[in-house]
């Protein structure tokens, strides 16, 4: 296996910082870090994470919006979702994820197909939009009954004041049948995605969450959060749930619908996929209703298998943890001889990752199994916890973009609060290595003197390729095409370029031979870039140019 050894990853980290202002070469050192773990702890080196991009610098991430209505709200289907702004912000969030979804019966309610909007224009910013707001809510009541309306608002309402908030609480004293509630997840708002999730997980928390005290029937009673059905993931997931006798409450928020919302208070067990999108929803419904919950990951065959048996271990029931060994018994024999094939093809191949959320940690598993390395890997928008571990939490400092998120006081429902586990059952639990409420973060489980970038940027990604040329480079849409041309194969992980799911045990197989597929391609060798055939524009400052021409002019 070709080892990180052959990279000078040092010198790459220092090639890239050179080119920056010093300011700004000093602000972008302490995001990009080489993993090198303290000899005696394990502990990780410090990575400054959920601060402000610096104006200029082309960015991978996303908005709070985006955050709040495409990632979270995204992929519930029959919450009908307003977009209050641009007709392109509406645009830009209608299943560019590829969320999918399967309504339980044809008279279902399914929303995913349409894109609704205000359509602001340059009359509203002027006058307001709060009419068309009005008018919009009425317009979809009328035509499509919805049990809830969700209403998103965008840069340019927060800049014009439109109070969203009391325009649903009119529209719901109208229209009582309808649960209406509002999203202040202006775009601005935050310092990328990461603010929408946690304004999307506050409304949610208290506006739908705990409106309907029906138990599913089933005896192992789970919440999956952060799974949003991207490429059909949660589907096998929820495959590999019935085949082993659990019951889903609900989900948070892939292939999810408003009454199983209404209901997940009902869960014994809250299941954590992506961490930095949901935690907050984790952390409230303990406080609120005693939920436990744990950090599992369905990414990677192995790390399924493990998952499981941390349910199982959970609920501590003998015919459970028999049908759980059965299923990961039948469903690994065709996952090894699926990746007994492939292996000799990538095995030693280099990956790049740089997606959000918990994917750069946890597609790391998936590459292992395939023998391919991660060289340098990152979030677009982590806090530091996401990286080096919830131990961290005491010593972040809140700084003033987090404290423009409402942060909601919880406290025990008076009626509705019952503690799932006893300390005697979490002192079991956490000798078998499940903690509660623990996130370990990606660095301590990365390699040693691997590159570490939190807001990879274009410009650095530019760096990564030339230097180090890795097999597969996986990020988002907006990079996508910039690698192709680079000639490398690019492999889209916030909606898997129509291919998928890779979640669960047949994700797994669908990935090592999508994988083997893309590394091993020999089209990439013959791209050729535009910018090799026509010469880059060239710039310069008119201040440069003028001193340029004062010194022609003096020495002539």
């Amino acid at each position: 296996m070709e080892g990180l050894e052959r990279f000078d990853l040092e010198k790459i980290r220092e090639e890239i910082l050179e080119r920056y202002p010093a300011k700004v070469a000093r602000k972008r050192a302490k995001q990009v870090v080489i993993n090198r773990k303290d000899p005696e702890t394990g502990t990780p080196p410090e990575i400054v994470a959920n601060v402000r991009t610096i104006p200029g610098i082309l960015t991978m991430r996303g908005c709070c919006y985006a955050g709040c209505k495409g990632v979270v709200l995204g992929p519930t289907r029959d919450i009908l979702q307003i977009t209050h702004g641009p007709i392109g912000c509406g645009f830009y969030s209608w299943l560019t994820r590829r969320n999918q979804t399967k309504p339980r019966t044809e008279e279902d309610q399914n929303f995913l197909p349409y894109a609704f909007t205000t359509d602001l224009t340059e009359n509203e910013i002027i006058f307001g939009g709060e009419k068309k707001l009005k008018a919009a809510i009425e317009e979809a009541i009328a035509a499509f009954h919805p049990k809830a309306i969700g209403i998103f608002a965008t840069c340019p309402v927060g800049l014009i004041g439109d109070d969203i908030h009391a325009v649903a609480k009119e529209m719901e004293e109208k229209y009582p049948e309808v649960n209406i509630f509002a999203f202040s997840c202006e775009g601005y708002k935050g310092v990328s995605q990461s603010a929408g999730h946690h304004i999307a997980n506050n409304k949610l928390f208290t506006d739908v969450v705990g409106l309907n005290d029906e138990v599913k029937e089933g005896r192992f009673k789970v919440n999956l959060l952060g799974e949003y059905n991207i490429g059909g993931d949660a589907f096998e997931v929820e495959r590999l749930f019935e085949r082993c006798g659990i019951t889903l409450v609900s989900t948070f928020s892939g292939n999810s619908c408003y009454e199983d919302l209404t209901r997940a208070h009902t869960a014994d067990l809250n299941l954590v996929m992506c961490h930095r999108s949901i935690n907050y929803m984790a952390e409230m419904m303990e406080k609120k209703y005693g939920i436990p919950w744990v950090k599992i990951n369905f990414l990677g065959a192995a790390a399924t298998a493990k998952s499981l048996r941390r349910i199982a271990a959970f609920f501590d029931d003998p015919e459970l943890t028999a049908r759980v060994e059965e299923v990961i018994s039948e469903e690994m024999a065709e996952v090894e001889k699926v990746r007994e094939e492939v292996y000799p093809r990538t095995e030693g191949k280099i990956a790049m990752l740089f997606v959000g959320g918990s994917r750069a940690h946890h597609y790391q598993a998936l590459f292992e199994e395939l023998g391919m390395r991660t060289v340098a890997a990152g979030y677009e928008f982590a806090h530091r916890d996401d990286y080096e571990g919830r131990r961290v939490l005491p010593y972040i400092k809140i700084d003033a973009d987090s404290r423009n998120i409402e942060e909601l006081e919880v406290g025990p429902d008076p009626v509705r609060y019952r503690p799932r586990v006893t300390q005697e059952q979490a002192e079991k639990l956490k000798a078998l290595g499940i903690e509660f409420m623990d996130y370990r973060g990606m660095m301590p489980e990365m390699d040693e003197e691997s590159l570490v970038i939190d807001d990879l940027n274009a410009y650095e990604a530019e760096v990564l390729i030339e230097r180090i040329r890795p097999h597969i480079f996986c990020a988002g849409i907006k990079e996508k095409y910039v690698i192709q041309k680079f000639g490398l194969p690019m492999k889209q992980l916030h909606n898997y370029d129509y291919s998928g799911p890779y979640a669960g045990f047949k994700g797994a197989i669908n990935f090592y031979r999508e994988i083997d597929r893309m590394v091993n391609s020999r089209i990439w060798q013959m791209v050729c870039p535009p910018w090799e055939k026509t010469a880059p524009l060239e710039g310069a400052y008119v201040k440069e140019r003028e001193e340029e021409s004062y010194a022609h002019a003096t020495h002539d």
